[in-house]
């Protein structure tokens, strides 16, 4: 059905009922980038768009406001020819309700600040904000509850119960006791091969295998190399493959911190399921991130076999759905429950 925008903008400026483009509009921002999909009240997409990284914690609240709201003007673009006037689409409500669930909202502060500039852009009549582990979820859940451990640049847990309550971890990295994820863990490869190579540790196959990857003669060009910049930071995240296959090969050093990882992701779970009451009921495990959705057999086969001594009742699955489709289901779940 196409929509009167200029008759909409009448409508909302006398108080009356306004038809809106969708039922949800979701967010999912993350350190990579930024995804939006507005969805109907059956999840069905109407549209959906991408931007730039979301990164509140560096650029600010409204610079990564700001970053979504230039994937919701390339989705309203989308939506124009729904509407008799597509000029004046533009001002039309988009949403009832917003969902957005994104990197950075990782205390209820932070949420708070992230709620406020998103209400104020007047997307939807109302809005909910999260941390983005809580869309890969529910983008890989059958059911409303479940638990998720992500594993990407950084680790996280989140987890939500049958009765709508929430566990969660800050995830500020190590000073909140967070161990693990790419960045870390490539960090961690390099520690060990430079160790082996100058004899304060045990031999390791990291050490041909760093150097090999970066084409320099030693691990410590390589740490010298970070040290001056010439090889940025953000490169570490690299070694985490590079340390998986090392293990893989049977290097005991390289096992030894992949065993760690899968022993870090079942720990989490468990404690998110134990703080839900769920640790004896049948609840999903959904993984999600770079690191877990490689699916790399020598992590994933250690996971499992964790995951069947410490938590057994867990099934444990890989997200393969986009977040943002989390997201929306997670704006429909609360509608649901407030009708």
């Amino acid at each position: 059905m196409r929509v009167s925008a200029i008759d909409a903008v009448e409508e909302a400026a006398a108080g009356t009922p306004v038809a809106r483009a969708g039922t949800v509009l979701a967010i999912d921002g993350g350190n990579s980038k930024t995804e939006v999909i507005l969805v109907d009240a059956d999840g069905n997409a109407l549209a959906r768009a991408r931007s730039g990284p979301f990164t509140p914690q560096s650029s600010g609240v409204a610079a990564a406001v700001a970053v979504a709201a230039e994937a919701v003007r390339e989705l309203r673009g989308q939506l124009a020819d729904r509407f008799e006037d597509p000029a004046a689409a533009a001002r039309v409500p988009l949403a009832r309700h917003l969902a957005a669930y994104v990197a950075g909202a990782d205390l209820p502060v932070e949420e708070d600040a992230l709620a406020l500039a998103f209400a104020a852009e007047g997307w939807a009549d109302s809005t909910e904000v999260g941390n983005d582990t809580f869309a890969v979820l529910r983008a890989g859940a059958t059911r409303e509850y479940a638990v998720a451990v992500v594993c990407g640049a950084g680790v996280n847990c989140a987890g939500i119960g049958p009765d709508g309550r929430r566990a969660r971890f800050p995830a500020l990295g190590r000073i909140t006791g967070d161990w693990g994820g790419g960045h870390f863990l490539g960090g961690e490869a390099l520690w060990h091969a430079i160790r082996g190579e100058d004899g304060r540790g045990p031999a390791t196959a990291l050490v041909p295998a760093i150097a090999g990857h970066f084409g320099t003669g030693t691990v410590e060009e390589v740490a010298l190399a970070l040290h001056f910049g010439e090889l940025p930071d953000v490169r570490l995240h690299e070694l985490s493959p590079v340390l998986m296959a090392t293990a893989a090969a049977g290097d005991a050093v390289a096992l030894s911190a992949v065993h760690r990882m899968a022993e870090e992701v079942v720990t989490l779970a468990r404690v998110a399921l134990t703080r839900l009451d769920l640790l004896t009921t049948p609840t999903e495990l959904v993984l999600g991130g770079g690191v877990l959705q490689a699916r790399v057999p020598v992590l994933m086969d250690r996971i499992l076999e964790r995951a069947a001594e410490q938590i057994p009742m867990a099934d444990v699955v890989v997200v393969s759905e986009a977040p943002v489709f989390g997201a929306a289901r997670l704006g429909l779940d609360s509608l649901r429950r407030a009708a």
